[in-house]
């Protein structure tokens, strides 16, 4: 889902000015990778057009960002395409996920919207008010969701074409402590949480992980967070697709809730570079 050097740009969302930062990039890798590192939560920036809609002050959307971001993966995943022996390709978007969340499906399919978390969030993750009831998400959709969605699925489409598989790295973080939106926040909350699928993630895939995280403090699966990103056109359909997330507990990197990174962000992209390494063979 996401513009490259060397192809034209998706056309411009519906109104959306020209002049505006792109809302998601996408880094090219080696022509010949099946890696894609999809990074889709660690920006902050709020458009205008969306900050109209949230009712926080601008105190408390920037305390609710510290706890929503997942601070500096696009940071470790450049890091690791930089360690990486074979570039892997980096997807990355450029907004907060409090404009729409790009793993969110856009309809009663998503859990999360039982805790007003669907693809527009309308409630905070200690469950306050960030959009007023009835808002309406479409201009947030058609402007930001569909163009992530449809640039996603080109970028899957072009490794298939070139390597004749895709292998999505969902790159995330998640707090060392529950926080109220979560649903399956009881479970175990290892340094390094593995989601999986059970149609897009191989035995392979699952093992290669585990062995490059190893040194990262342990691994454990599906909890608290499950599943991965797959593009919608591929979902449960296109075995060529396989897929990952790597979600990070964010004190073995960085000062919690929004602070800056620490040593554990190198040792951690090192072990993202090794899978990704790992991924180019098998």
């Amino acid at each position: 889902m996401t513009p490259c050097p060397h192809h034209p740009p998706p056309p411009t969302a519906p109104g959306a000015s020209v002049t505006e930062p792109p809302s998601f990039t996408l880094l090219p890798g080696a022509p010949e990778s099946p890696v894609l590192l999809h990074v889709p939560h660690s920006a902050r920036r709020v458009p205008t057009d969306a900050r109209a809609g949230i009712v926080l002050d601008d105190a408390a959307l920037d305390r609710e960002l510290d706890h929503i971001t997942d601070a500096h993966t696009a940071l470790l995943a450049e890091r690791a395409a930089e360690l990486a022996h074979g570039v892997p390709w980096r997807f990355v978007n450029e907004v907060s996920r409090l404009v729409v969340d790009p793993e969110r499906f856009p309809d009663d399919r998503e859990e999360m919207a039982a805790v007003g978390m669907g693809a527009v969030y309308t409630r905070t993750t200690q469950q306050g008010v960030l959009r007023a009831d009835g808002y309406a998400p479409e201009p947030l959709l058609a402007r930001y969701f569909r163009p992530y969605a449809a640039a996603m699925t080109q970028a899957v489409e072009e490794r298939l074409a070139a390597a004749g598989r895709a292998v999505v790295i969902d790159v995330h973080s998640y707090p060392s402590a529950p926080l109220p939106y979560e649903l399956h926040g009881s479970g175990p909350r290892p340094p390094v949480c593995l989601g999986t699928d059970p149609f897009h993630t191989p035995p392979e895939l699952r093992d290669a992980a585990r062995a490059a995280f190893a040194e990262c403090g342990g691994t454990g699966l599906d909890s608290p967070f499950a599943g991965t990103y797959v593009p919608l056109a591929h979902y449960g359909r296109d075995r060529r697709v396989s897929a990952l997330m790597v979600e990070i507990r964010r004190d073995t990197y960085m000062t919690e809730p929004g602070g800056p990174p620490g040593p554990g962000l190198d040792r951690l992209a090192g072990a993202l570079a090794r899978l990704v390494e790992a991924l180019q063979g098998l």
